[in-house]
């Protein structure tokens, strides 16, 4: 097992995609120089300027010809520098890639990966640091992943490659510099799998992204009075593996979500009907950031990003309601 951090790892799903595949190209803003995050480089050198594209800063035009060049037979990988900025590729997300099967009758795929920098806590702001994954769960023919560890974005990079239609990779900022190991021989995973990420009886705590590691750090506390969490880690937010969920909270029967994302619109609420279909009644709670911009100033973005304090107190409330 080799420990690589998860911008590497996802760097190297890239290369690895491209060694295996001549279709797979790279496409985006400043990508030949390793992008702003520094998760592309070396690839031109590798791969050259025909597969490794920088473009305008133009995100709705990069994304049509993305779709274009997928719908030609390439597999276009495309980089959209900040979440935020997915709304200016919404047309060509959300009205051709996702529909093209449907519409083409079942004839052509859209073999198209779109890659992007989601979440706070860099004090980028409120136009750069959303994670805006509620824009895109309502839409059929899209699958969404979300990496908590290098390991699965490694995993899930290279399936969302292989996969035949189009699937958006959120990258949350806060995790590129994290370290952990590859397991098994590096191939890619299954998408639509939750992975159980800790084991206990009292509560099932479910997150994704950055939101693991707060949930995980929770789960211990509360470990220490007695209260014992399963922690899910959705990995794929669309398709959503309502039968881990299910299988969870049939034992626990108290549910807690955390989503870096407001109130209304996100996943939080889709995984609690999930859970109420499988399950039947139970407790539940969501946490989630305040129902606001996210704000500048380091001390107001901390206020406002979900932490271990608040998924600590919303499951002792719960369990002890």
């Amino acid at each position: 097992m080799t420990e690589i951090a998860y911008r590497q790892a996802v760097r190297d799903a890239l290369h690895d995609e491209m060694e295996a595949d001549e279709r797979v190209v790279l496409i985006g803003e400043d990508v030949t120089h390793g992008g702003v995050f520094n998760v592309t480089p070396d690839l031109s050198g590798r791969f050259g300027e025909k597969r490794v594209i920088d473009t305008p800063i133009s995100e709705l035009a990069f994304t049509a010809a993305a779709f274009g060049a997928a719908v030609r037979g390439l597999r276009p990988v495309v980089e959209i520098m900040f979440g935020d900025f997915l709304g200016l590729a919404l047309d060509a997300l959300t009205n051709q890639a996702s529909k093209y099967w449907y519409l083409s009758n079942e004839q052509s795929s859209v073999p198209l990966t779109v890659r992007s920098a989601v979440g706070g806590g860099g004090s980028f702001g409120p136009c750069h640091s959303q994670t805006p994954t509620g824009w895109l769960m309502g839409e059929p023919g899209l699958k969404l992943v979300a990496p908590s560890t290098p390991a699965d974005a490694y995993a899930l990079t290279r399936a969302a490659i292989q996969d035949p239609n189009p699937v958006v990779v959120f990258e949350h900022k806060a995790l590129y510099a994290r370290k952990g190991e590859l397991h098994g021989n590096g191939a890619a995973t299954e998408l639509g799998r939750a992975e159980l990420r800790r084991e206990g009886s009292d509560v099932t705590i479910v997150a994704a992204l950055a939101m693991v590691e707060r949930a995980l750090e929770a789960a211990e506390t509360l470990g220490g009075d007695g209260i014992e969490a399963d922690v899910i880690d959705l990995r794929s937010l669309r398709p959503l593996d309502a039968d881990a969920i299910g299988r969870s909270v049939a034992r626990t029967r108290h549910l807690v979500v955390v989503e870096e994302g407001p109130p209304q619109g996100g996943y939080a609420a889709e995984v609690v009907a999930a859970a109420l279909e499988a399950a039947g009644p139970i407790a539940a709670r969501r946490v989630t950031m305040p129902d606001l911009p996210i704000p500048f100033a380091p001390t107001l973005e901390k206020a406002a990003l979900p932490d271990a304090g608040t998924v600590t107190a919303a499951v002792r409330a719960l369990v002890g309601a």
